[in-house]
């Protein structure tokens, strides 16, 4: 038998005397300590060099296994659903409409007068019926039974069903909802504890790590995607935004699903999608755990929610504002305006810079929004500001916001109200009886009408027809002309680029942000 060349064959091992030069192959979890055979291989037994090459194979498998496990690349999402599924739910609505006026005939038609002797038998009138669908999703959050969903899957129900993976049915109360941030919080009771999931750190997902949606997408039940995150911290058009934008298959009936991250934690509430035609194209948006959980205990403690409120108009500071005011650098929010309000009975005026809140550097409008939002209602802050060329510290008492908003002015005079305007490439009206007569509207139809959709705009690019219903804007309910006015400058005083519109197509909702530009 003709003798093998002299090879050296590296194995696991770290027996003296073996005449090898020593070397280290490391990664993250694994280090190898490795031995070269300098003596002759014809001195060698055949078995023991098929046992070396054996033994240094799995040594390579089980460290490329490792470091991919290193990296985070999940070979499954299995065992993953089953930790987390029993505390996710489908949510099914019940609402009551009113009773339709019967099949339209044309007028002399021999059946005019058979559908108008049946309209009018006693109790075919003002008789009510129940209509009943799918719509969203949900997680429980506590084994108690407290659930955690989108506010507009819940909007305007008097029933709620919710469903389990393991099929029981209970029926649901709403605890309370924040329309800000699109948040509802529903109580079931139940006789054993229920399965629940935990919220997360959603501030410690990195752009790129790995997420799993799960949810009841078109009503199809239960069902699971998986991606990873593609940004953070997106805002779409609402005051309080913090989005998690994902590529994880997000579709309707998606909403107010959980969003996980590998150890089974909720990090967001799957609320919105980008797309031109109402599928998934790999733009979601769930709305960040660090949001979501100071909503749910408000809502937990009070129904409600209490936001600290500082009464101030706002805008960014761009760098010709910054010269102009003589700035240093270009941050901070500058005070267009102080209505009646915690702010002018502290002393902050127009003009005023906000550079610093609580000992936290503001860099823009949203910040600001935010740290006073999660303010505590009555807490006494600091705010710096900048003013004639130098900075002055001001302690000022916050209010509360939902209650400043619900407010309005006793003596605030009466304006005649328009009952169409142009706006962002579309005209718009207020939904009326002759607006559903003429565009086939149902009787229950309320918002506003698209009545015209310019061709070369962006609204007419994103699918905007004649006949949509426009029902919120900014994550709250529009119904009158002035209030998606107020929305669209509101969203511009906070510096945001779009707005977000929920548009309804028979009966289909549909988000579409829209630029303010």
């Amino acid at each position: 038998m003709n003798a093998l060349p002299e090879v050296p064959i590296c194995i696991v091992t770290g027996a003296p005397g073996t005449g090898c030069a020593d070397r280290v192959q490391e990664d993250d979890h694994l280090t190898l300590k490795t031995t070269a055979l300098a003596q002759p291989a014809q001195t060698q037994p055949t078995w023991l060099r098929g046992l070396w090459l054996l033994v240094l194979g799995v040594a390579l498998t089980l460290a490329q296994a490792m470091a991919a496990q290193a990296r985070g690349a999940p070979d499954s999402f299995a065992d993953l659903v089953e930790q987390v599924s029993g505390a996710v739910v489908n949510i099914t609505t019940s609402t009551t409409v009113e009773r339709g006026t019967g099949p339209q005939v044309p007028r002399g038609s021999p059946l005019e007068d058979f559908f108008e002797e049946f309209r009018n038998r006693p109790g075919q009138q003002n008789r009510p019926q129940r209509r009943s669908s799918a719509l969203g999703s949900g997680f429980v959050i506590s084994e108690d039974g407290y659930i955690v969903t989108n506010n507009h899957v819940i909007e305007g129900a008097d029933e709620i069903l919710i469903e389990f993976f393991s099929g029981a049915e209970l029926p649901a109360e709403v605890i309370g909802t924040d329309p800000n941030t699109d948040i509802a919080v529903l109580k079931v009771q139940s006789d054993i504890p229920l399965p629940f999931v935990p919220f997360g750190d959603s501030d410690a997902m990195r752009v790129g790590d790995w997420v799993m949606a799960m949810g009841n997408p078109l009503g199809q039940g239960f069902s699971v995607s998986a991606g990873i995150v593609s940004a953070r911290e997106r805002a779409l058009s609402g005051t309080y935004d913090d989005y998690i934008q994902t590529d994880a298959a997000i579709n309707r009936g998606n909403s107010g699903g959980p969003l996980f991250n590998m150890d089974g934690e909720v990090i967001g509430v799957n609320t919105a999608i980008l797309s031109p035609n109402g599928g998934s194209i790999g733009i979601g948006f769930a709305m960040s755990a660090t949001v979501v959980t100071r909503v749910v205990d408000q809502l937990q403690e009070f129904g409600e929610t209490r936001r600290g409120w500082l009464g101030v108009r706002i805008q960014d500071v761009d760098a010709e504002l910054a010269e102009a005011l003589e700035l240093d650098a270009v941050q901070g929010a500058l005070i267009t305006d102080v209505p009646p309000g915690p702010a002018l009975e502290a002393g902050l005026q127009a003009r005023d810079v906000i550079l610093s809140y609580e000992g936290e550097t503001v860099e823009d409008t949203r910040g600001l929004v935010t740290m006073v939002g999660n303010s505590d209602v009555g807490a006494v802050v600091r705010v710096v500001v900048f003013r004639d060329g130098g900075t002055q510290t001001i302690l000022v008492t916050l209010g509360r916001r939902e209650e400043a908003e619900r407010a309005v002015p006793a003596s605030a005079p009466v304006e005649e109200v328009p009952t169409e305007q142009e706006l962002m490439g579309l005209t718009v009206g207020v939904v009326d009886d002759q607006l559903r007569a003429e565009l086939g509207l149902p009787d229950t139809a309320s918002g506003l009408v698209v009545k015209e959709v310019d061709e070369a705009s962006e609204a007419f690019a994103k699918g905007l027809r004649v006949g949509d219903l426009i029902t919120e804007a900014g994550q709250t309910e529009v119904s009158s002309l002035v209030e998606l006015e107020e929305k669209i400058a509101a969203a511009k005083a906070a510096g945001q680029k779009s707005l977000l519109l929920l548009i309804r197509r028979g009966g289909d909702p549909r988000f579409v942000a829209l630029s303010l530009g």
